[in-house]
């Protein structure tokens, strides 16, 4: 006799977002907790958490290090939906870090390529850089899924418009062309 529902471990079904439980007329009769955007009247003058030295200090090549200014723009779009509250400073700064991380990477392919010698043999080898800006690229893309998830849950309206993760591009480019 076969087994039904989802195997042990794996959690089930994803959770479906506030809106689309709210748009269906919640069929499963849960009270839902909605958090909207708060009135402009009794909004709270709450200031983003400090970022850790370490998001600023210079990098080894001398350049800048854009993983402050991620946080910061990350923290503000969490607030403006309300939800800043919701998720620990921890996991912003991860995701900023990652992103950054990946950036630099990017960086350094642009400016060695995409081959390196190898140590002892002198041959040409694949650089290192390739494999970790697909390691941080993945791990961020984790990062923003969770960071999106709970803004997706806990959204009483379904949102849509521009994200942090969509400025993650441009600055990969306005930092190869030194415009930063």
């Amino acid at each position: 006799m076969g087994k039904r529902g989802p195997m042990p471990g794996t959690g089930g079904r994803p959770p479906k977002a506030l809106a689309e439980k709210i748009g269906t007329g919640n069929p499963g009769k849960r009270p839902l907790m909605v958090m909207g955007a708060p009135e402009t009247a009794t909004l709270e003058c709450v200031e983003m958490p400090a970022p850790k030295d370490y998001m600023r200090e210079k990098q080894k090549n001398g350049g800048e290090f854009c993983a402050e200014e991620i946080y910061t723009e990350t923290w503000k779009w969490l607030k403006e939906r309300g939800c800043e509250k919701l998720v620990k400073t921890q996991l912003i700064e991860q995701y900023a870090m990652s992103v950054s991380r990946w950036i630099q990477c990017e960086q350094a392919i642009s400016e060695f390529g995409f081959l390196a010698k190898h140590p002892t043999t002198q041959q040409a080898i694949a650089s290192p850089f390739v494999g970790m800006a697909q390691s941080y690229m993945k791990q961020s893309n984790q990062m923003w899924a969770m960071l999106y998830q709970i803004v997706k849950e806990n959204c009483s309206t379904e949102y849509q418009g521009a994200t942090p993760q969509d400025s993650v591009m441009e600055r990969l480019l306005r930092a190869r062309e030194g415009l930063r």
